[in-house]
């Protein structure tokens, strides 16, 4: 089993008179051209989830499309556990269900590098991640904490993008 952690792209300011409702606020023009650009060298490098999994937060469900656009598959499955405050045992648990080699999860920082320490079993509490990074954690079987191989980590800037 392998599990893409992925950081949502580049998304707006904050900005309370536009976003009243942070939820709301989408990814920059941007973000959207760099993060195609990511997903399209992620998979000519062979990364194929079968399942997307993202946080319903708009600046993730954005990031998640542009990666199931690139991967030809149906839309993402919005998981309010990758929301922010995202913990390990509550996505595991929501995501469980899925019976794929590959998977990938979209969140926020500073949760996606928490959790990709959690499931390294890693002495670090976090994994630094920028916006638009993916992780890449192979398991002997399901995913289980403290039982990944953190195999890559890449950035936008790494890919060129």
């Amino acid at each position: 089993m392998i599990l893409y952690i992925v950081r949502h792209a580049w998304a707006e300011q904050r900005d309370s008179e536009h976003w009243p409702d942070d939820t709301q606020r989408p990814l920059t023009a941007k973000g959207i051209a760099r993060f195609r650009r990511v997903a399209k060298r992620l998979v000519k490098r062979g990364v194929k989830p079968a399942v997307v999994v993202t946080s319903p937060l708009v600046r993730c469900v954005e990031t998640a499309q542009i990666l199931c656009d690139r991967l030809d598959l149906r839309l993402p499955e919005f998981v309010d556990a990758l929301g922010p405050g995202a913990q390990l045992a509550n996505v595991l648990e929501t995501t469980a269900k899925h019976d794929a080699d590959e998977l990938a999860w979209v969140g926020h920082a500073p949760d996606v590098g928490r959790l990709a320490a959690e499931l390294a079993g890693s002495d670090a509490t976090t994994i630094e991640m920028t916006k638009g990074a993916v992780a890449a954690l192979e398991f002997d079987g399901h995913i289980e904490p403290g039982r990944g191989r953190l195999v890559w980590l890449v950035t936008a800037k790494m890919l060129g993008a």
